[in-house]
């Protein structure tokens, strides 16, 4: 038997901005944020999203979007979904819902990630006194691996 699809509920465009997508994406939770899809328990659906900055930082070799990020604007998230039991009972406040992740991984045409330090003249980070310039690494995705042009062994 062949596996089933997941029906996608949350779907984005990597080059388009947070507030361009087909359903805008938001960075705060808040009651009366409408439902941006719906799934019965049991049900497999795929949620895509994008990167927490946004896309404010680019696969390129210049760290100057990490100096400048906008952090009141980071934190993207695809949401919320209302959860229906099998007889049609939506979930409620306080309820326990177990969520099984079957897959995870970036999507086709945007297999990078990155990896940053914040500039001390933008909240600086962790190791601020030792790494006090902002700076990045980009790592390119194959399968299960990750390499980095940024990367010096």
């Amino acid at each position: 038997m062949a596996p089933r699809t997941p029906r996608p509920i949350v779907t984005v465009d990597v080059k388009k901005k947070t507030w361009e997508q087909p359903t805008p994406l938001h960075n705060r939770w808040h009651p009366e944020i409408p439902p941006m899809g719906k799934v019965k328990e049991g049900e497999l659906f795929r949620v895509e999203t994008v990167d927490w900055t946004g896309g404010q930082i680019l696969d390129d070799d210049s760290a100057k979007d990490m100096k400048h990020i906008d952090l009141t604007t980071v934190h993207n998230l695809s949401g919320p979904i209302r959860v229906t039991d099998t007889s049609g009972l939506p979930a409620m406040p306080g309820d326990l819902l177990m969520v099984e992740i079957c897959n995870l991984g970036p999507l086709p045409g945007d297999e990078w990630g990155f990896t940053g330090i914040f500039d001390r003249e933008n909240g600086g980070g962790f190791l601020t006194d030792h790494f006090p310039a902002a700076s990045k690494a980009i790592w390119h995705f194959d399968g299960i691996f990750a390499s980095s042009r940024h990367r010096h062994v």
